[in-house]
């Protein structure tokens, strides 16, 4: 609106203001001062400089305004969506590590935790190092290895709590199927529970596993387990099925003890381990997150417990010694014998006296099986 009242001052030497506005619009559209003004142009009138300035401010006010709203909408906007998303991954259910994807055709090994059902519960790896120290407390803390299978009675939680602050992860052993007089809960057996005594261990008898009172000695302590800071169990004596032990025991009756167990340590966020009972490997390998293993080769039964292995999962396997040897350990051809067999090829192999105190030798970086081992 400010162009034609200027134009028309220059060309004629007038001033916009003193002009008449129909005949300024009039000469810019080519007509002459006495021509009248088209319909459509009749309401036009030349603003002066204040009413331009005004209208200009006006005008600019508008734009911000405008540009104000427009900002407020995309930052509320952005917020929203923030918003929507964070409430979305917070409804989400937590992703276990037990999930795989059809991009997994390769084995990969286990992570050291997964997530289960009841919580996350260790999981270690095969080739875990260990040490198993039994029947007395724990005060050498070497060597420096990943796990340490401890006895659940006689070592206070003040220990594992140290082996944990050392970075290692503690089994606690108990016997899940014998009674056992000089273990502090013993007098929660009832003698129709237990019956013939274990062979060479004059001081223990096989219980009846399928039991109610038996089964609930068991959860408690499992639960000891948890309230000491375990990070899972072991529990021995489950292949009474294979014994004389006054109870008609059978593979059968071992699975519905063994799945019983498993719920309970799962339940309570500790991982299981299947001791010895060679004939329960292929049902249970995949429930149990390791194997522990006494004297496999000497028994000639290795290759039945290659199924952990082949599931990424450790056996913790070892054999007695009857003489720790000299300052460099045993004979060599008693290590050789007992470390250098094919089908241990993956397990965890330590050197062990029967009475599992400290002493210990490992079966390490095996790798010849023709009776050759490398042994510290």
């Amino acid at each position: 609106m400010l162009l034609p009242s200027l134009w028309y001052s220059r060309s004629t030497g007038g001033s916009s203001q003193n002009s008449n506005p129909r005949d300024a619009y009039s000469t810019i559209r080519g007509l002459t001062a006495k021509s009248p003004v088209p319909r459509h142009v009749a309401f036009v009138t030349t603003p002066t400089r204040w009413q331009f300035c005004t209208e200009t401010a006006q005008t600019t006010l508008r734009f911000g305004r405008t540009v104000l709203s427009l900002t407020l909408i995309l930052v509320f906007g952005i917020l929203a969506v923030s918003l929507e998303k964070g409430l979305k991954a917070n409804s989400d259910p937590p992703i276990s590590n037990n999930q795989t994807t059809s991009e997994d055709s390769t084995f990969h090994p286990p992570p050291l935790n997964t997530t289960g059902a009841n919580g996350t519960y260790w999981k270690p790896t095969t080739g875990t190092k260990w040490q198993i120290v039994l029947k007395q407390p724990l005060t050498n803390f070497n060597p420096n290895v990943a796990v340490y299978d401890t006895d659940l009675f006689v070592n206070q939680k003040e220990t594992i709590d140290h082996l944990h602050d050392l970075g290692r992860k503690v089994i606690c052993y108990f016997s899940a199927s014998s009674y056992e007089d000089f273990r502090p809960d013993s007098d929660k057996f009832l003698p129709k529970d237990y019956g013939r005594e274990l062979v060479g261990w004059p001081s223990e008898k096989w219980v009846n596993t399928d039991s109610p009172t038996i089964r609930s000695i068991m959860k408690s302590r499992i639960q000891q387990a948890a309230q000491l800071g375990c990070d899972g169990i072991d529990p021995d004596d489950i292949d009474g099925y294979t014994a004389d032990t006054g109870f008609p025991l059978s593979t059968t009756t071992a699975t519905s003890y063994l799945n019983y167990l498993i719920d309970e340590a799962h339940a309570l966020n500790l991982s299981i381990g299947l001791k010895n009972a060679a004939e329960m490997v292929e049902s249970m390998k995949d429930k149990m997150q390791w194997s522990v293993n006494e004297q496999c080769v000497t028994f000639h039964e290795c290759d039945k417990f290659r199924g952990f292995v082949g599931m990424g999962k450790p056996v913790f396997h070892v054999e007695n010694v009857q003489s720790k040897g000299d300052e460099l350990g045993v004979q060599n051809e008693v290590r050789d014998k007992l470390c250098g067999v094919k089908e241990a090829r993956g397990f965890s192999s330590l050197l062990k006296m029967q009475d599992l105190g400290d002493w210990v030798q490992e079966c390490y970086s095996v790798t010849n099986f023709d009776n050759q081992a490398s042994v510290i």
